[in-house]
């Protein structure tokens, strides 16, 4: 039977601040190499680790290497072999072997963090590879670049971050598109018109987003152009952007990261007032 290991409690760790001015980031390398917090003037904008928030999937932002969303059933084809990953989450495998997993801490200054992590060559990601994020703050900007590259092996691969924003007053979203979800809950294809939410579905963006809490607003952005959006919570609104949709190992042909070829994507953080 799949066991549930997306649900397991992952406490923080040791924490690493990096701040500019009212704006500060607090990381947890050996949580997934996750933020715990970012605190503006004050006020805190993600949901932390809690009693009530304790599982590894449930908190934070963590960054979702090297695949974003489930992969349906842990199964894919790729070169012409099929391979089984673990089912961490019901029936499927969930955002990649990072979000769990200690980070290396590579550089540091009181603006800026750089993480990297060694992808295993196992049952969990048969293919190697190696992670590195760069996480930097000045005033009111976060910059959040996430780069993946194939070791000897080539790889399929899909990146993103998945933020636990605190309920917001409002999510101004405005995609071109969204992929059906089926009975799975997993998202299909062809896309079609985005429907009203509340959503835990993917869309076609490449506009920034806009988040409004306690007086602030936060605008979002990223080279990315699929967007995940989960605002069923009561608690939280999840606003997530990747390199592909969920199931892209099943759902897209995309090229394969060559060995020593790398897949990079940028995600951007801007408050005011």
């Amino acid at each position: 039977m799949p066991r549930d290991h997306a649900l397991e409690p992952l406490a923080p760790g040791p924490l690493i601040r990096i701040a500019c001015g009212e704006l500060a980031v607090d990381i947890a390398p050996s949580a997934g190499g996750r933020i715990a917090q970012i605190t503006r003037h004050g006020v805190p904008w993600l949901v932390g680790y809690s009693q009530e928030n304790e599982a590894m999937i449930a908190w934070g932002s963590y960054p979702m290497v090297p695949w974003a969303g489930r992969v349906r059933h842990g199964q894919f084809r790729f070169q012409g072999s099929d391979y089984q990953l673990p089912r961490n989450l019901g029936e499927h495998a969930i955002h990649g072997v990072g979000f769990g997993a200690p980070w290396q801490i590579d550089e540091y200054s009181p603006t800026h963090l750089v993480l990297s992590l060694a992808l295993p060559e196992d049952a969990h990601w048969p293919f190697g590879g190696t992670a590195r994020q760069h996480i930097e703050v000045s005033e009111n900007t976060l910059r959040l670049a996430l780069t993946l590259t194939a070791g000897k092996h080539a790889m399929p691969a899909t990146i993103g971050w998945h933020p636990w924003f605190q309920k917001p007053d409002q999510l101004d979203f405005e995609p071109a598109a969204m992929y059906p979800r089926d009975r799975d809950g997993i998202a299909t294809l062809p896309v079609s018109p985005p429907v009203a939410g509340p959503w835990d579905d993917c869309f076609i963006n490449q506009h920034p987003v806009f988040i409004h809490r306690n007086g602030q607003r936060l605008q979002l952005s990223s080279d990315c152009t699929h967007w995940v959006v989960y605002d069923q919570p009561a608690h939280a609104t999840c606003v997530e952007p990747q390199s592909g949709p969920p199931d892209a190992f099943n759902l897209t042909s995309n090229a394969p990261i060559l060995p020593g070829a790398s897949v990079c994507a940028w995600f951007l953080f801007e408050w005011s007032p």
